[in-house]
């Protein structure tokens, strides 16, 4: 694709866009309006009418398959052409053009001699058929923005690079051992700092994109961007869910794996929660006073990063709640790429978080990116594989991820029990 075809598909993009943001708008305020005649239902006649209620759950639906389009395309706004590094789709770094042509090579035709070459001249231990040849730079760099666009958690967390298979950082559980004193005064020492080495192991991660070899016999197929576009759904969808409720075995380890208790007695290695008080629902009266609990439960200098977590049914419940001076609550989203917010704060829709069920932690708050880390391997291998799946050529791409949380102060849950 050429800078002028991009163009005309970024400018229709926009208009796309566009409109759907002024069918969002519309969506929302039918939304509600449906909302405030069910409420003004129950409040003249003490229940809500079913057809009232019909047309709200219709209408709720509608709202979601709005917030999902904006999601689509302002995900396909944001990605970046491939291979438009230097002129005529060239990079400037002839060592990075000689691995990219070597790497179609291998892609399209099997033949592995270049990158070989490649990755003996660099010393690559793991290399050949049995481990799989390394991707160009630039294919890692297009999965990983396309991750980072379509991984909730890894959206917010901070992410590391490293090249090693396990990250190490001590973390001090008491905060910094501190004072103040005097210009001339005597330094009285302070107390011990209470440390704890946090261990971030690296697991693989694979997807096994397919194509034929009539795709891979064409010219005009940009492979780099095909195999992005393949593995982006895989490792979204594995990743997600290990970030949220993996057990840490061979997978990351996800923020709701980690033991939870009352917040009143929180410790560190804990995840502190508050109850609603009500087992697998909101409270009947004053629904929303447990979310402002649950803001106000996070310390200061975490509240001002921070964002909601949920699922979108979940969402769809908290839509319906008002403040005192009947505004409501969930906001929808002002801008392309922005979040809706809920309370002021950005809300971060993760499929793979609880519904709201009894004793479930359901809803998740907090500063995430000082809460959890997510640790990237530097690295995308893939191996050909032409026989296993014949007429097919199978493509083994693997990357290695790790994740887990290292400020137990930074994220709070809030729990559906009594």
């Amino acid at each position: 694709m050429t800078h002028l075809d991009h163009a005309p598909q970024t400018k229709a993009a926009g208009a796309d866009l566009a409109l759907a943001f002024e069918d969002l708008r519309y969506t929302v305020e039918s939304y509600r309006a449906t909302n405030d005649e069910r409420l003004a239902g129950i409040e003249a006649r003490g229940g809500s009418d079913p057809l009232t209620e019909e047309k709200l759950a219709r209408m709720d639906a509608a709202l979601d398959d709005a917030m999902r389009r904006i999601d689509r395309l302002t995900l396909e706004r944001a990605r970046p052409p491939l291979g438009q590094e230097g002129e005529n789709g060239l990079h400037r770094d002839p060592l990075v053009a000689e691995h990219k042509a070597a790497f179609a090579a291998y892609v399209r035709t099997g033949e592995a001699g270049g990158l070989k070459r490649l990755e003996a001249k660099a010393l690559s231990a793991g290399s050949g058929p049995d481990g799989g040849y390394l991707a160009p730079s630039t294919v890692e760099g297009e999965i990983l923005r396309r991750l980072a666009a379509v991984s909730p958690i890894r959206s917010l967390a901070t992410v590391r690079t490293i090249s090693s298979g396990t990250y190490k950082k001590a973390f001090s559980t008491g905060g910094p051992a501190s004072g103040w004193v005097a210009e001339t005064a005597a330094r009285p020492q302070t107390g011990s700092p209470a440390l704890a080495e946090l261990s971030f192991p690296a697991m693989e991660l694979y997807a096994m994109p397919a194509a034929t070899q009539t795709l891979l016999d064409d010219a005009v197929v940009n492979i780099d961007q095909w195999i992005a576009e393949e593995v982006e759904s895989a490792f979204a969808e594995q990743e997600g869910a290990a970030f949220v409720h993996g057990d840490g075995t061979d997978k990351p380890k996800g923020f709701l794996a980690y033991p939870t208790v009352a917040e009143g007695s929180w410790s560190w290695g804990n995840i502190g929660v508050l109850n609603t008080g009500l087992a697998g629902a909101f409270p009947a009266s004053s629904p929303a006073d447990v979310l402002v609990d649950l803001v106000y439960a996070l310390k200061a200098g975490y509240r001002q990063n921070a964002s909601f977590v949920m699922n979108r049914k979940t969402q769809g419940a908290i839509r319906k709640f008002k403040d005192a001076n009947g505004n409501y609550l969930w906001q929808p989203p002002a801008s392309a790429g922005a979040a809706a917010t809920l309370l002021g704060f950005p809300l971060v829709e993760a499929e793979d978080m609880p519904n709201v069920a009894a004793d479930a932690v359901a809803i998740a708050f907090g500063d995430f990116r000082r809460g959890y880390l997510v640790v990237d391997r530097a690295g995308v291998r893939i191996l050909r594989d032409p026989y296993s799946a014949k007429p097919y050529v199978l493509f083994y791409t693997t990357k290695r991820v790790g994740g887990g949380v290292q400020d137990f102060a930074a994220i709070k849950g809030l729990k559906f029990a009594a």
